[in-house]
């Protein structure tokens, strides 16, 4: 593999976190618009786009989830959690990629394959 297609794995990645910029969806849409353009031609990049968005899925639905429960009090403690966690696996992923290394985020439903 070459450096350019360890940056393609690694933005799969880190576009996750464009929702943090204010992007509604962002960081479902950026690894999904960039796992489609670069899918067909790029294996890596293929593999880290199907892990990224399915861990960005799995956030959001947690996340959801989390903003619900703030009802029952728990969610005060579990939606920073969430936040938290989402931030430090995206980079985790994002470095292990621009290593040119496979990452599975934990609690990842796995919706694409």
């Amino acid at each position: 593999m070459d450096r350019d297609t360890h940056t393609m794995g690694m933005l799969c990645h880190l576009l996750g976190l464009s929702g943090f910029l204010g992007v509604p969806f962002g960081n479902i849409l950026g690894p999904l618009v960039m796992w489609l353009i670069k899918r067909e031609e790029c294996a890596f990049a293929d593999a880290c786009g199907k892990e990224a968005l399915n861990f960005q899925i799995s956030m959001t639905i947690y996340s959801v989830v989390a903003l619900l429960s703030i009802l029952a009090f728990i969610g005060i403690v579990l939606f920073p959690v969430i936040l938290i966690l989402n931030i430090v696996y995206t980079i985790i992923a994002s470095i292990r990629a621009s290593e040119g290394t496979n990452y599975q985020y934990p609690f990842t439903i796995r919706f694409i394959k």
